[in-house]
């Protein structure tokens, strides 16, 4: 099997609770605030630029070198939408969570340590923006009125034809020559990645600010 279907089946329950839970699951329904959103935001952007940092690092290793894809990076747009959605001091207004922390410092050590597993947190991140990332787009438009100038973390000018790239990036994880211990470290990874997301999801709401 494709390391990319693999992922897929490795990571599909705890894909669906990262869905279903937290600011993710209140998103979904409408009922997310817009300073819920940004902490939500302000919260994963460390892991972007972690992950972004890592992957430009070993950016010629044979198992990572198609997954490359500067033309995906979400730090630097991330920062813009919170720009307009919490004004130009938002890092001093929107707390970083111990979660947020933990996402960030496991894909810091993963940099470190055994890079290969970045192919997880590139599965995880990209392939989630590319896919479900465009419903809520849709659904922060509609539930809160956002505009583009908010909405850019969901825009990829540069790829050219969405479909066509997702199917074309999704084939690079398959030109990994990987081991079969290195394949179960990804998969297992890949899992890990998703919870360290929900944890945040979780967090934002546990800190009472996110039904609105």
């Amino acid at each position: 099997m494709r390391l990319a279907d693999q992922l897929k089946d490795a990571t599909g329950d705890v894909h669906r609770q990262a869905e279903r839970g937290g600011a993710v699951a209140l998103l979904l329904r409408g009922a997310l605030t817009v300073q819920a959103y940004a902490r939500f935001l302000a919260n994963l952007r460390p892991a972007y630029q972690a992950l972004e940092a890592g992957l430009l690092q070993w950016r010629e290793h044979p198992a990572l070198r198609a997954v490359v894809r500067p033309e995906l990076f979400r730090a630097a747009v991330l920062q813009a939408d919170l720009v307009a959605l919490a004004g130009e001091d938002w890092a001093d207004e929107v707390p970083l969570l111990p979660s947020g922390r933990a996402y960030q410092a496991r894909i810091e050590a993963v940099r470190r340590d055994d890079p290969v597993l970045l192919l997880a947190h590139a599965y995880v991140r990209y392939l989630g923006d590319l896919n479900g990332g465009q419903v809520l787009a849709r659904r922060l438009a509609s539930s809160l009125g956002l505009g583009p100038a908010a909405l850019g973390f969901y825009r990829f000018d540069a790829i050219g034809p969405m479909e066509a790239f997702r199917q074309e990036y999704r084939r690079g994880f398959d030109q990994a020559a990987l081991t079969p211990a290195q394949i179960q470290a990804v998969l297992a990874e890949a899992r890990r990645g998703f919870m360290l997301n929900l944890a945040i999801s979780q967090a934002v709401v546990a800190e009472g600010v996110g039904e609105g």
